[in-house]
């Protein structure tokens, strides 16, 4: 998988690849990421990329030429499955949607700044909005980490164990049952019997049990799902 990531801060950004998971992925070669600063595509002196939006209003705006400069080069050089553009107004980010991105070959990430980009990049370039939650950031970065994160972990190879993914919290729409590690017994808080047991059909039936109550508690909207 490739994934380029058009940033007006990509000091902001490369940080969370250059350890743990989303290092070794691409020290294996199992995903390229590259970053574009958008300042480098604008023929401004001043390297600007945003000005005042028509109408009047509080806030910039990023400019559709440098933006259009940018996704045109990439997209001289190979098809791209999807462009993304990080926005809080797009359709909210889960496991699903990062299940179906973990198949792409080429995707390309916009993360907006300001007061978001011009309406026509979003028209004409983007084919999907996506958004980590209701709430504002300061610019797309951190939710293109947060997206490439959730993406990369499910490509196969990453994880030592690829069925680790698979036991995620929300891949069967439950959250993860609790998990316990040695010592069995600390303080007098011990670790439940039947994890001790090495019966493993009575082992899943509590995590099932257990990841169906947790659910339920903590977000039964997911059981209405």
């Amino acid at each position: 998988m490739r994934i380029d990531i058009i940033t007006v801060l990509p000091e902001l950004i490369k940080s969370p690849f250059e350890a743990s998971i989303l290092k070794r992925a691409i020290e294996k070669g199992l995903v390229e990421v590259h970053f574009h600063n958008l300042r480098d595509y604008t023929t401004n002196n001043y390297k600007t990329i945003d000005d005042y939006q028509f109408g009047g209003g509080a806030g910039m705006v990023m400019m559709i030429e440098p933006i259009d400069k940018c996704i045109t080069h990439l997209k001289s050089q190979r098809d791209y499955d999807e462009l993304i553009y990080m926005t809080p107004d797009g359709e909210r980010f889960d496991q699903g949607i990062a299940n179906k991105l973990s198949l792409s070959k080429n995707i390309i990430i916009l993360c907006g700044h300001y007061k978001g980009v011009d309406q026509r990049v979003r028209d004409h370039f983007i084919t999907r909005e996506i958004s980590i939650g209701d709430y504002v950031l300061s610019g797309g970065e951190l939710g293109a980490a947060v997206l490439c994160d959730a993406v990369i972990r499910l490509i196969p190879g990453v994880l030592n164990d690829e069925t680790s993914a698979l036991t995620d919290s929300f891949q069967d729409n439950l959250l993860a049952p609790p998990v316990y590690t040695r010592p069995a017994d600390y303080k007098g808080w011990k670790v439940p019997e039947v994890l001790l047991s090495g019966n493993f059909p009575k082992i899943e039936k509590w995590r099932e049990e257990e990841a169906f109550k947790r659910t339920k508690d903590r977000r039964p909207d997911l059981l209405e799902e």
